[in-house]
């Protein structure tokens, strides 16, 4: 039956629909109405601008409507293709509206997602983000979605969820929004549901909740103001555990937190010093291009102070990374997160602001430190490329990188030797804390 099927599709392929569809009109068009295409299916646009694929096919000598999901999660493309599909199964005596309606059956969301990530997390070159689509899925939406049919989510089932953290998470909750409309869209052109998506924004959600720009402010980090530098450091120097030595790691390096956490020691290239105590002076931290956001390889020079504090470091047997977890392993970075907001909190609780962003006023968090070291640049007069290449960003068009292929390194190293003395201004003589200590900090 295979292969009769795809001989069905192949010759059914080959008629093209008259007055087709573009992709372009399916985009564009507002105008509530239905739009025609081919093999029965067309287009429909309701009032509020939602729109829905719709295939009118006869099955078994009954005329029938099968709902083939909504754009853009189909695409015309994806719509024909189904049509196809639908249209070949009737021909040869099937029935893809029982089929579609059995594969509704019993599908919840907890295990559309599953379903869904595994096809799709493959598609993520970031670890950080497949962890965080994950982790976002089973720590808002499972305990309130997780055992509903997907088939009988409503818009006010995903509104029990976005609420709660809309106005306080609000970056997180529109991340989340996105993600479960994706679950749901999968879940669609699967068969497991019909209907428009409950999750969508424009004309659905954007109605009932706040715009998230006018809700919190966006984009940049939550940043240390320089000024606090040196006393910040102090209080940090005074925390034990991984998680804090990771912190001052970072903050030394102007490093991301998913960089510092999946160090290797054979990332390491001391240039040829015995041991961290008596550091070379040209001692290196080689990042592999899979780690970084770039996907380019990114050399780090490691001053005397970074050195030093590596040395603190205790090794664990059969773990790699220099920054372990309690039990192995790299480090989330919710425990470093956990580090600056603890100190935060000690701060306030002892009767003053903490350590606030100068523009925004919320409390700075561990990536804001890269915008502090960078204001620091700025203001002692480093040159810009210098400073943008310690961040790992790129720098010029694509024609000046092809020239520029130096990184400066030990140009940056007088550079972050500069910026250690900045940071631990007043704070030299504090020794730096065993990291075995706390470890669950």
């Amino acid at each position: 039956m295979g292969d009769e099927l795809g001989d069905i599709l192949v010759r059914e392929n080959c008629r093209k629909p008259e007055r087709a569809l573009s992709a372009r009109l399916v985009e564009t068009v507002t105008k509530p109405g239905k739009y025609f295409d081919g093999q029965g299916l067309f287009l429909r646009v309701a009032e509020s601008g939602a729109k829905q694929w719709v295939q009118r096919i006869t099955i078994r000598g009954k005329r029938s409507e099968l709902g083939l999901g909504s754009p853009p999660a189909v695409t015309l493309a994806t719509a024909r293709k189904l049509a196809l599909e639908n249209r070949g199964k009737a021909m040869l005596g099937g029935d893809p509206l029982a089929d579609k309606r059995k594969a509704q059956e019993g599908m919840r969301f907890a295990d559309a997602v599953d379903k869904y990530l595994a096809a799709k997390l493959s598609e993520f070159k970031n670890e950080k983000h497949r962890k965080q689509w994950r982790s976002t899925l089973d720590t808002y939406a499972a305990p309130r979605l997780g055992k509903t049919l997907v088939s009988e989510i409503t818009v006010h089932d995903v509104l029990r969820v976005l609420e709660p953290i809309w106005q306080t998470k609000t970056e997180t909750a529109s991340r989340l929004r996105g993600r479960i409309e994706n679950v749901l869209s999968w879940a669609t052109v699967a068969g497991h549901r019909i209907g428009d998506n409950p999750a969508r924004w424009k004309g659905n959600l954007s109605e009932m909740l706040p715009k998230p720009a006018k809700v919190a402010n966006g984009g940049n980090h939550p940043a240390l103001a320089l000024e606090d530098v040196s006393r910040w450091w102090a209080d940090l120097a005074e925390r034990d555990g991984m998680a804090a030595r990771a912190l001052q790691f970072l903050t030394l390096t102007a490093a991301r937190s998913g960089e510092v956490r999946g160090m290797t020691w054979d990332e390491i290239d001391t240039g040829g010093a015995a041991t961290c105590a008596t550091p070379a002076t040209r001692a290196v931290w080689n990042v592999p291009a899979s780690r970084m956001k770039n996907r380019r390889p990114h050399r780090v020079p490691l001053t005397h102070e970074a050195l030093a504090l590596l040395e603190t470091l205790p090794r664990l047997d059969g773990v790699s990374h220099v920054f372990f977890a309690p039990r192995g392993g790299m480090l989330s970075d919710m425990s470093i997160s956990a580090v600056m907001r603890r100190i935060q909190e000690a701060r306030v609780k002892a009767g003053d602001n903490g350590y606030l962003d100068p523009v925004s006023k919320r409390p700075a968090v561990p990536h804001g430190l890269r915008s502090t070291f960078r204001q620091w640049t700025a203001e002692e007069g480093y040159p810009r490329d210098m400073a943008e290449i310690s961040l790992a960003h790129f720098i010029g068009s694509e024609v000046e990188r092809a020239y520029q292929r130096s990184d400066m390194l030990e140009r940056r190293r007088e550079m972050m030797t500069a910026w250690s003395r900045r940071v631990q201004r007043g704070t030299e003589s504090a020794p730096l804390q065993d990291a075995d200590k706390g470890m669950g900090e």
